[in-house]
């Protein structure tokens, strides 16, 4: 099963949501799984008639005879999570930006308190929308209307310090120093991240260093050269972290999914 990967087009939602994913049930005849692994991203998905059973770690998705519209998210994890097909479903995926989903939901505390949740409507017109988008058959024009949708959803804010502070953490400058730039104790920018992102600044550079080393795999001669290239402090600093977000050795994990690929899944 081959899961296409979109970027989002319009220049204003590009800056919020990095892009988003179609399974549609003509393309799935046969059952599937897959394993996906930590990123900073708030993940949406919207299916037609299914039922989401959730599970630690684990994702099940079904065909169900109602009718319906399922949205659930992920909103931060560590370790991978296996994603389970039982049969064919329509699917559509949303990758928002780590502070992205910020510019759509006024009130995001508690969706990062509840780090995993299998019903989630987030607008009151939401189910319908997702109903008529389904409801289309031409790809081109399913993504003309999500993306008209979400700038329809789109708040007046502006941007936070976290903006900069997200800078300052992807380009490994120390969390004291970070901490120390912004006037923050450590602590209270422990929380900040916590409540705005799901995850400590900590594991969110973990993650980042692991997402780039992804990346720069196909770029680098071998995984000492991978490993320095992404600011990890030796290789066996790189193979800790990169045994907690895939389960897996680096060389075994690097030979079993395509890193060329805009997402990363190994499917099973």
């Amino acid at each position: 099963m081959n899961l296409e990967f979109y970027t989002t087009r319009d220049k204003i939602l590009q800056k919020y949501i990095e892009g988003y994913y179609f399974i549609s049930e003509n393309q799935n005849s046969a059952p599937f799984h897959y394993w996906t692994f930590p990123n900073n991203f708030f993940i949406l998905s919207v299916n037609q008639n299914t039922e989401i059973c959730m599970e630690q770690r684990k994702l099940i998705i079904k065909s169900s005879l109602e009718e319906n519209i399922v949205a659930d998210y992920v909103a931060s994890y560590s370790k991978p999570i296996e994603v389970s097909y039982v049969n064919p479903v329509n699917e559509m995926t949303f990758y928002f930006k780590p502070l992205g989903i910020h510019h759509f939901i006024a009130d995001t505390k508690p969706l990062f308190i509840n780090k995993m949740v299998s019903q989630f409507i987030p607008f009151s017109d939401f189910t319908a929308k997702m109903r008529e988008i389904f409801l289309l058959t031409d790809r081109k024009e399913q993504i003309e209307k999500i993306e008209k949708y979400w700038l329809s959803k789109l708040l007046d804010k502006q941007a936070s310090i976290l903006d900069d502070v997200l800078i300052d953490i992807e380009s490994d400058l120390r969390i004291d120093e970070i901490a120390r730039k912004y006037n923050f104790s450590r602590q209270y920018l422990h929380k900040l991240f916590i409540a705005n992102i799901g995850k400590s600044p900590i594991e969110y550079r973990k993650i980042h260093r692991f997402r780039n080393s992804i990346t720069d795999q196909g770029k680098s001669k071998n995984l000492t050269e991978l490993t320095y290239n992404n600011s990890f402090y030796d290789q066996s600093h790189f193979i800790k972290d990169s045994k907690q977000f895939t389960n897996i050795s680096p060389n075994t994990f690097f030979q079993k999914v395509d890193t060329s690929k805009e997402n990363i899944w190994l499917f099973i």
